[in-house]
């Protein structure tokens, strides 16, 4: 083999720089990276507040101020902080990627920090065309003032200057705003995005000659009562979220790091939409719209809080997902079932107005918490044949607890089943269902049973048999009609009076009926495959009342024609009671029902006025 082609050149071994675009570079930070453009000014103020908290790890006793000023499209931010060298500068300003966190001398402090990334001010040529910074280095006191000067073409110049051009240690960056930006540098514009960004720095903030902090934090401030304490975080919620809470809960979690509130909503949302929270990391707002901060039953609260033990993501405007907000969303979550529980113990009149809005997300939390379902027994609220009625209240009047899965099930035998004395409580709302199955591991002893249609045939009384005897012809006429629509016709007596039918089927029917429907649908080779599928699920049943005038009526009929129609029509109504989705078969039955009650009801021929 050539030794020319064996060994690989010298050229192909030789290390490569990659060539950074920087205008591509800050077009993917404003579009992919940044939701917004006014994170350049948190970035300021980050780099600004761990300047500062990199001073005090080697001076506490240093100043800590950080101050804004905008005008004309400018903006100047000076701050107190440790400051840069001139190797400094070139190491760290010029390096994308590189942060001065990893310097020897600051890992002691390294965890008081906001930032991770080192991006610094990349970030801000989002807005500018133009940065300078002047910087003293505190560390280095000896070492001349440097200024950087970079534009967004991605040139830089660094230069020394005289001590008097920044005779105290520390930064001032200078942003000159680049063309269609320059409302992201006025003063309205960057005071709101301070205040907004950096109301819970432990730093004297300003902009201008205006404070931004406003230390204590809410939920950190003291009050003369409890009850001036819940009006202040009540004002404070509605400033933030636009919402008076109908309560708050306090998140201290010192293991956690956590110090906060939560708002309890005033109104009732969707467990499915994701609660957005507001979250400061070390004082600096994060993010607004944390949406994996809580376990997902607790969507009936918004919450703001401060943080140092949570990750940031590369953007900072979310949170990263480990091992550490878990344990936190954990702790967060157990606080709002301690606070539950509270109200259950000792203030029945602030849970039961809690639970009038947000049942829903208690029973939530209960379906996976025996205590918390034994807690909230007697006050969640069921729908019931007996009424709205808590589950203890329901399960003390009867020995059986009957449920069913669906509201349609419901629908079909809440009257008749209450008429019989039979107790049955809506599952088919969110969580029921799981919650009454639950219900004998926190009340040993207690009978659970889902309602079928064969419980509810059973609990109706049975026709004498002579008279049904009588009536076979009438029967065999009306089964007969029904049969292609999957359904079977038997007669019983019940109350009340007024139903003068009742439809019942159950799941096992129903998936039945809709295998048929797709048999008679398909080809040969389907039909064969469904077909194979045949269940001995029972049919769905048109229950006649024999106690029911208009029954008594129509089984005295002769007409064979004349019985279909009205057994048509009876199928019909009671569907239409039971509150079932029609199917397009059944819709053509009410249509023909109809039609043909109309032409009896304007016929007069012999034989055909047997309604009259």
């Amino acid at each position: 083999m050539d030794s020319q082609t064996s060994q690989p050149s010298q050229a192909s071994q030789s290390p490569h720089t990659f060539q950074v675009d920087l205008r591509g570079l800050v077009d993917l930070l404003s579009h992919h990276l940044y939701s917004s453009p006014k994170v350049y000014l948190r970035e300021l103020l980050q780099n600004a507040v761990d300047a500062i908290t990199a001073r005090r790890a080697e001076q506490p006793d240093a100043p800590a101020a950080v101050r804004l000023y905008a005008e004309g499209g400018t903006l100047r931010v000076e701050d107190s902080g440790i400051g840069l060298t001139e190797s400094d500068v070139h190491s760290l300003l010029a390096t994308i990627g590189r942060s001065s966190k990893r310097e020897d001398g600051l890992q002691a402090a390294r965890s008081d920090f906001l930032g991770q990334f080192g991006i610094g001010l990349l970030a801000c040529f989002v807005v500018a065309e133009r940065i300078r910074v002047v910087s003293r280095s505190a560390r280095t006191p000896d070492a001349a003032p440097v200024e950087w000067t970079a534009t967004d073409d991605g040139s830089y110049t660094v230069r020394t200057l005289p001590h008097e051009a920044r005779p105290e240690p520390g930064t001032t960056v200078h942003l000159v705003a680049r063309a269609g930006a320059g409302e992201w540098l006025t003063e309205e514009r960057v005071r709101s995005l301070a205040r907004d960004f950096g109301s819970l720095l432990p730093y004297d903030v300003r902009v201008g000659d205006e404070a931004i902090a406003e230390l204590p934090a809410p939920w950190d401030r003291a009050h003369p009562s409890p009850a001036t304490r819940r009006v202040a975080l009540a004002r404070h919620c509605h400033d933030l979220f636009g919402f008076t809470p109908l309560d708050t809960i306090d998140l201290n979690v010192p293991l956690a790091g956590v110090r906060g509130v939560a708002y309890v909503l005033p109104s009732a949302v969707s467990p499915a939409q994701r609660a957005s929270h507001r979250v400061h990391l070390k004082g600096m707002l994060l993010t607004e719209r944390a949406e994996q901060l809580l376990p997902d039953w607790a969507f009936f609260v918004r919450c703001v809080l401060d943080t140092d033990s949570l990750r940031p993501t590369a953007s900072r405007e979310s949170l990263y997902e480990d091992e550490t907000l878990a344990a936190v969303r954990e702790a967060l979550g157990e606080r709002i079932r301690s606070w539950l529980t509270g109200l259950a113990a000792g203030d029945p009149e602030r849970l039961a107005a809690f639970l009038s809005v947000h049942h829903l997300g208690v029973k939530s939390l209960a379906r996976h918490d025996n205590e918390m379902l034994r807690t909230m027994l007697p006050w969640l609220p069921f729908e019931t044949t007996d009424g709205r009625l808590s589950l203890e209240e329901f399960a003390l009047r009867h020995p059986v607890v009957h449920f069913t899965r669906t509201v349609e099930e419901y629908r079909q035998v809440a009257p008749i089943a209450s008429a019989q004395g039979i107790g049955v409580i809506n599952g088919g709302y969110t969580y029921d269902s799981e919650l009454v199955e639950a219900l004998p591991s926190v009340r040993p002893g207690t009978v659970v049973s889902e309602l079928d249609a064969d419980t509810v045939t059973a609990h109706l009384d049975a026709v004498d048999p002579a008279e049904e005897l009588a009536l076979s012809g009438f029967l065999m006429a009306a089964r007969a009609k029904l049969d292609p629509l999957g359904c079977d016709v038997v007669l019983r007596a019940f109350h009340p009076l007024s139903v003068p039918a009742l439809h019942l089927d159950d799941r096992a029917a129903r998936h039945e009926q809709a295998r048929a429907e797709a048999e008679d649908q398909a080809d040969d080779l389907w039909a064969g495959i469904l077909g194979s599928l045949r269940g001995s699920a029972p049919r769905a049943r048109l229950v006649l009342n024999h106690l029911n005038p208009l029954i008594r009526r129509i089984s005295s009929l002769r007409d064979p024609e004349l019985i279909g129609t009205a057994t048509e029509s009876l199928y019909g109504q009671a569907l239409l009671m039971a509150q079932r989705p029609l199917r397009p078969a059944d819709s053509a039955l009410l249509n023909r029902a109809f039609i043909g009650l109309l032409e009896w009801a304007t016929h007069t021929e012999p034989g055909k006025d047997e309604l009259r």
